[in-house]
């Protein structure tokens, strides 16, 4: 199980609110998140609310001024828990929408596609088995995406319209 808590202030100041579970709108509870600690697993947290947007992949610190860091002008407004896994790790990558083109079955982190199966990008995928982080850029550079099991015939529906990505890595030891 993990547990962030999330301040609306730099350096761990002003009003905080602690979670342990995905949270899908934080405006509720605080009017901005601008810093926030990782006491234990793994989170994603987005810059829009319903788990939109930017998104970034925390584990274990502290994140005096995050938002900054990553160039979060909001800063948080949704997180999710990524559970632990301890299995094994399957996806199948697609170069174009609706699992067209070329593919191929990854089952180890891939920095860069284009030099491996020599494919031009990854536009649909199906997460068999695993968490895993994709990247916008070769080399995990870029902005990401959390994909956990389930069929990704799209990015555009989740946001990330024209957006391909070239790099992959399995979330692991989130613990």
């Amino acid at each position: 199980m993990g547990k962030i808590t999330f301040y609306e202030e730099k350096n761990f100041q002003g009003r905080s609110y602690e979670c342990m579970s995905d949270f899908a709108d934080m405006s509720s509870y605080l009017s901005r998140c601008q810093s926030c600690r990782v006491e234990s697993g793994c989170f994603m947290v987005y810059d829009r609310t319903n788990y939109m947007g930017n998104q970034y992949f925390m584990k274990r610190g502290e994140y005096s001024d995050y938002m900054s860091m990553m160039g979060m002008s909001i800063g948080i407004m949704s997180s999710r828990m990524i559970p632990m896994y301890k299995g094994q790790y399957r996806m199948k990558i697609y170069e174009k929408e609706n699992y067209g083109g070329q593919s191929y079955e990854m089952m180890d982190d891939c920095d860069n596609i284009q030099d491996r199966y020599r494919m031009s990008d990854c536009q649909s995928c199906n997460v068999m088995d695993g968490h895993w982080l994709m990247y916008e850029q070769a080399q995990y550079k870029g902005r990401m995406m959390y994909m956990r099991p389930g069929e990704y015939r799209n990015y555009r529906d989740m946001g990330y319209d024209g957006v391909r990505f070239h790099s992959f890595r399995k979330i692991m030891d989130c613990c």
